[in-house]
């Protein structure tokens, strides 16, 4: 059973649908860290030019289910209650493995530091216990 829906996601991150690419949270620990799970479906927009004949979902909308996710871990503390999380940089992105129509996406990220309103995340996407995925990914909340 998963710890929040998508439309409890929703209650805390201002992605809708097509952008919001989470569709479950299975662990959050507020300020700290989140897991969150994207089943990835052939019927995704993005599979219609990316690329026909050989879905491959695109690596930077991998990074950004990650940013979502650390966004959750974030924003779902009460101080910060109605705020935005936006990117302000994104390191060491590495893509191991493409990511497939009928994937299940585990999405984690680790928030390592915070100061004021910026901080960093450390994120990993795997599918079946391999690494697809990983940046630091720097966020500033307004």
């Amino acid at each position: 059973m998963s710890l929040l829906t998508s439309a409890e996601i929703m209650e805390i991150v201002p992605h809708r649908y097509p952008f919001l690419l989470i569709d479950t949270m299975e662990e959050i620990e507020s300020g700290v860290r989140a897991v969150g799970k994207k089943c990835v479906s052939v019927n995704e927009p993005f599979f219609q030019g990316h690329f026909p004949g050989n879905p491959v979902m695109p690596g930077v909308l991998i990074i950004e289910a990650l940013a979502q996710v650390g966004a959750v871990a974030m924003l779902s503390l009460p101080e910060m209650k109605g705020k935005t999380a936006y990117f302000a940089g994104i390191d060491k992105a590495r893509f191991r493995q493409k990511v497939v129509p009928g994937d299940v996406l585990i999405l984690e990220t680790s928030i390592i530091k915070v100061k004021g309103p910026v901080g960093i995340g450390k994120a990993v996407a795997t599918v079946n216990g391999k690494k697809v995925a990983e940046a630091e990914l720097t966020f500033a909340i307004g």
